[in-house]
């Protein structure tokens, strides 16, 4: 497997977890996601977009790093161009780093539908910003996750969704079916060892992690 981290502009706090993640994975920023790296440690092998939001003295501190720019009107975001450089070069995992928050909402909603359009392709893909994470629930697949008992987690719909089942929860659920636009899968919490099937839709998973070992 050639995992890739893209290192995008929403919010990134470093955690052991997160440095276990991109441990011996190929890098690409994109854009102003480029100031991640002084934060993880890591140097990229390549730095995409239009430089637009680029923060002042990194395009200097950065010179040595493989570039590849593009036009500010342009019909792509910095975020798709660094995840279709990394297909480019072999990328069959993608883990999304500053894929939540920042200044721009749209951005992190494409970047939720960005991560469902690549496992319906068949590539794994993950979204995270340290203190949250999301994952595409694949349908027919069963999901397990290791959190601890206590943590917040939702399931985000973007359809209607089918057979849904969530075991290892305060609240489980057995094969439901959840209209396109129900809160029902917001807010809940682990209680043992859950796991979460999806017969038919498109969702994502997302937990928010406790803030353990922040750097």
């Amino acid at each position: 497997m050639s995992r890739f981290t893209l290192l995008l502009g929403g919010d990134l706090t470093r955690t052991p977890a997160l440095d276990a993640e991109i441990a011996d994975s190929r890098i690409i920023a994109a854009d102003s996601g480029m100031r991640h790296a002084a934060l993880l440690d890591v140097k990229p092998e390549l730095w995409v977009g239009d430089f637009d939001s680029v923060p002042d003295g990194f395009e200097d501190a950065y010179a040595d790093v493989a570039r590849r720019t593009f036009p500010s009107e342009k019909d792509k975001t910095d975020g798709e161009i660094a995840i279709a450089a990394a297909l480019e070069a072999g990328a069959t995992s993608l883990l999304l780093a500053g894929a939540f928050g920042g200044e721009r909402a749209d951005h992190m909603f494409l970047h939720f539908a960005q991560a469902l359009q690549l496992s319906e392709r068949g590539i794994a893909a993950k979204l995270t910003s340290g203190h949250q994470e999301g994952v595409p629930l694949v349908p027919g697949r069963r999901h397990s996750f290791a959190y601890a008992d206590g943590t917040l987690f939702s399931i985000l719909g973007f359809s209607e969704l089918s057979g849904l089942t969530v075991e290892g929860a305060k609240w489980p659920l057995d094969a439901v079916e959840v209209p396109f636009g129900s809160s029902l899968t917001l807010s809940n919490v682990v209680k043992g060892d859950l796991s979460i099937t999806l017969k038919k839709g498109r969702a994502l998973f997302m937990a928010h992690l406790l803030h353990d070992g922040e750097r």
